[in-house]
């Protein structure tokens, strides 16, 4: 008998999503940062044992939408409930479970087994994980509730289990090699989109995206060209630094993770373009793979 399922992960942003997706993978899949709204695209990530197959998917937190980015953000997060057989959702210690009250009210009437995780029990007392655990039975009173820490691997184990044990009977969905839907070029963006996050403050990240030009692999390297596409020119200019020098940064960190990630020698040329209101340009965000179709 063997077992597959799709296993999507759900909840408002900053809660760990990634992080979890990360420790029940087993592989770097997903960027983690401390800013909100890091993740922008729904991410596979697939788990292969010998009589099961697990398709994890994470995807953005689910926000109030100010522009059409996080539109199509809010769409990613809301397809995870229509093809989950099980579906994550992910909570913490200090998460406000009204911010985003209509999202939840879906998750109550979905079809999809739902398994609560409460996450980042680390940094809570027991009083306090037990009221939350008391709340979460009420609000979700179908939910089989999990406390656990992503980021110390704590509990994820027996969420693990359990997941296996739910999976229908099913024969593979994807090839048994097979760790991601992404081709390499998404994880690219991804890496050199975190240096971003972590090195620019305000608006700067959000504004940004990035597409790689070409990838170029032989034997013993991988060349790799790619450009930051930001909303204005003054953006532009603060991208790039005095003399490069932010540039150069974020270009030696993203070119140090990718080595990690590709197991090779990488060689990593950025540049740095504007294109004005991208975010708010659906013909753009179709062209960044914003889009659901």
């Amino acid at each position: 008998m063997h077992r597959s399922g799709f296993v999507n992960i759900v909840g408002n942003p900053n809660v760990g999503k990634s992080t979890l997706m990360n420790a029940l993978v087993g592989e770097r899949i997903s960027i983690i940062t401390q800013k909100a709204q890091t993740t922008r695209h729904r991410i596979m990530g697939i788990v292969n044992g010998e009589d099961y197959q697990i398709v994890y998917s994470d995807t953005p937190g689910v926000l109030k939408p100010n522009y059409k980015l996080q539109e199509q953000m809010l769409d990613f997060s809301q397809s995870a409930l229509l093809d989950a057989d099980i579906l994550l959702y992910v909570t913490d210690i200090q998460d406000n479970p009204e911010k985003n009250a209509e999202f939840l009210e879906k998750v109550k009437t979905n079809r999809a087994r739902v398994l609560l995780i409460i996450n980042k029990i680390d940094l809570t007392t027991q009083e306090t994980l037990e009221s939350l655990v008391a709340f979460w039975h009420k609000a979700l009173p179908e939910a089989e509730i999990y406390p656990i820490s992503a980021k110390e691997k704590f509990g994820v184990e027996g969420l693990f289990n359990r997941i296996v044990e739910l999976l229908p009977e099913c024969p593979p969905f994807f090839d048994k090699e097979q760790l991601t839907d992404k081709p390499a070029r998404f994880f690219v963006n991804e890496i050199i989109r975190e240096k971003i996050l972590l090195n620019y403050d305000k608006e700067i990240p959000y504004s940004v995206e990035v597409e790689v030009d070409t990838f170029k692999e032989e034997e013993q390297l991988i060349r790799i060209q790619a450009t930051i596409y930001v909303e204005r020119d003054s953006q532009k200019g603060i991208i790039i630094g005095k003399q490069g020098s932010s540039l150069k940064r974020v270009g030696t960190e993203a070119r140090k993770d990718l080595e990690a990630f590709f197991q090779k020698k990488i060689y990593l040329e950025l540049f740095v373009k504007v294109d004005k209101d991208w975010r708010q340009k659906t013909s753009r965000l179709k062209h960044y793979g914003y889009d659901l179709n």
